[in-house]
């Protein structure tokens, strides 16, 4: 018998065995499962009294709210296609993306009037806008609340096409306006059992959405939770303390997050006054992670840590840095955090090779570096409307990541940089996520970020920004002796800035585009 995959099951799994439970919590208001279902039921039809038709792309711009989570559901089960919006991206990118998505419906938080209303100049064609907690206007002809208590609450059975695009989201490339990456319905429904068979989530957990749900899938956690039947906590706006407060109020047990968004929240000065006793569990990916952050949470807040690694267009789970019991029980603490701190070995489902540029598989020795390609059924149909983009990136069956790394003897993987980070240092190749980790090991350092600026006689040099946590100080001389003791001399960072607080985007993760750029200001090239 073949049935075709679509995570619209894992909805009515959940509405089916767990309706009376409280699966969503968006600040005050709270849904059952099978309140969340008709919601999403009637979302589905009022898309349809709208004019939207099978493939259609429906856009949301809004923070993790739950009618975003509403909408990983109601507009699949229309038969359309999701699109959610990075909301820090500039109303020229947003237009760029609606107009190269075609839109025929955008829902907008009124928050993002402004920016909405900026942007609609720049569009090719103008879709149907719908706002979300605020009152129809000019722009908005509908509003949520309204447009659901006039769709049906009758589940509607859409014709699935496993292998028809679900999902379209549009990565912040570093060239060049975003790119889309088309998920499809087959792609979701897998990648959500193998996420689920490698973090081994149960109905008693609940999850605060720190990673925006517009970022890569969310993660992938609003399909797999559901399918479980666990508990979505929707986090609007990232403040360290709303975070903390988040937990404790809710009893939070998983958080899954960036560095540097763990980073804050372990040294809050508000922190010892809350119970965090709930959280079992810090899950770190979207930036390499480091054994000191590891030990941080491990003693600060009693949590497991470990770190995870994935793509956009890999739906995006591909690794996990799980302990593997037989290799960590005899480990010492040292050695078992830095293998937490790792990307990771591939959770069920993926392949995953670390090769040269000529294709050959670098030995499994966690020193010779190469770029980690992969497959699996959770990668990405292609880049949308894009293929020699698509071409470019997967080839011979195989994604190619752009990603540095090595790889152990026991399958573990270590990015040591993206291929566009590597700093290259008169012909010597330096991570900048290893300099990056020394620092961090320094006692008075908060975060840090390393770049490559221009230095005249090597080509390259690494520099370091460096944010000190607060009531600490420490001198450029002093971290760059730190340095010293750890890392081969030419990866020593020429130049030590302190600075208040680094740029990071949607997700939290430093921008290091950003900081890199004013080096090389009135160069031709990064590499001389």
């Amino acid at each position: 018998m073949f049935v075709p995959l679509s995570v619209l099951e894992f909805r009515d799994r959940a509405e089916t065995y767990f309706g009376d439970k409280i699966g969503v919590v968006d600040g005050e208001k709270s849904f059952t499962y099978r309140q969340f279902g008709e919601r999403t039921h009637r979302l589905a039809n009022a898309l349809i009294e709208l004019g939207v038709k099978p493939g259609d792309r429906v856009s949301f711009i809004t923070y993790n709210t739950h009618q975003l989570l509403e909408a990983y559901y109601g507009v699949l089960e229309a038969g359309a296609v999701l699109n959610p919006i990075n909301i820090r991206l500039t109303p020229k990118e947003i237009a760029y993306i609606l107009g190269h998505a075609g839109s025929k419906v955008v829902f907008f938080h009124k928050d993002f009037k402004p920016l909405v209303e900026a942007m609609i100049p720049e569009l090719p064609h103008k879709p149907r806008f719908v706002i979300m907690e605020g009152a129809p206007d000019g722009v908005a002809r509908d509003e949520y609340e309204a447009l659901l208590a006039g769709g049906s609450r009758d589940p509607l059975t859409p014709e699935i096409d496993e292998n028809a695009v679900a999902e379209l989201f549009y990565t912040s490339g570093t060239t060049g306006f975003p790119k889309g990456v088309a998920i499809t319905h087959r792609a979701l429904y897998l990648h959500s059992l193998y996420a689920e068979v490698g973090l081994q989530f149960t109905e008693d957990d609940v999850v605060l959405h720190v990673v925006p749900l517009f970022h890569v899938n969310g993660w992938g956690t609003p399909h797999f939770l559901t399918m479980i039947g666990g508990r979505h906590v929707m986090l609007r706006k990232f403040e360290p303390l709303a975070l903390i407060q988040a937990v404790e109020r809710y009893k939070v047990t998983r958080v899954l997050a960036v560095p540097a968004i763990f980073n804050a929240v372990l040294h809050h000065s508000e922190l010892a006054k809350h119970d965090m006793s709930s959280l079992k569990q810090a899950i770190i990916g979207g930036a390499p992670s480091s054994p000191t952050l590891i030990a941080g949470l491990e003693e600060g807040l009693n949590v497991q840590a470990f770190a995870g690694y994935g793509l956009t267009e890999t739906s995006p789970i591909l690794t996990l840095a799980t302990p593997r019991t037989f290799l960590t029980e005899s480990e010492s603490d040292e050695k078992r955090q830095a293998r937490l701190s790792w990307t990771g070995w591939p959770i069920p489902g993926i392949g995953l090779r670390v090769v040269h540029s000529d294709g050959r598989d670098v030995r499994p020795d966690g020193e010779q570096i190469g770029e980690i390609i992969v497959r699996s059924n959770t990668v990405m149909d292609g880049y949308y409307k894009d293929p020699e983009a698509t071409e470019a990136t997967v080839r011979d069956g195989w994604l190619h990541t752009g990603d540095m790394a090595v790889i152990d003897e026991q399958g573990y993987v270590l990015i040591k940089d993206r291929s566009k980070d590597i700093i290259i240092r008169g012909g010597e190749n330096i991570s900048s996520v290893e300099v990056e980790i020394a620092i961090q090991a320094h006692p008075a350092v908060l975060e840090c970020a390393v770049v490559a600026a221009p230095d005249k006689a090597l080509g390259e040099a690494p520099v370091a920004l460096v944010v000190l946590k607060p009531g600490m100080s420490a001198t450029p001389k002093e971290i760059r002796d730190h340095c010293k003791e750890r890392l081969a001399r030419f990866k020593v960072p020429r130049d030590i800035h302190f600075r208040e607080a680094l740029p990071k985007g949607g997700t939290g993760k430093i921008l290091k585009a950003e900081l890199r750029e004013p080096f090389w200001k009135g160069h031709d090239a990064r590499v001389q």
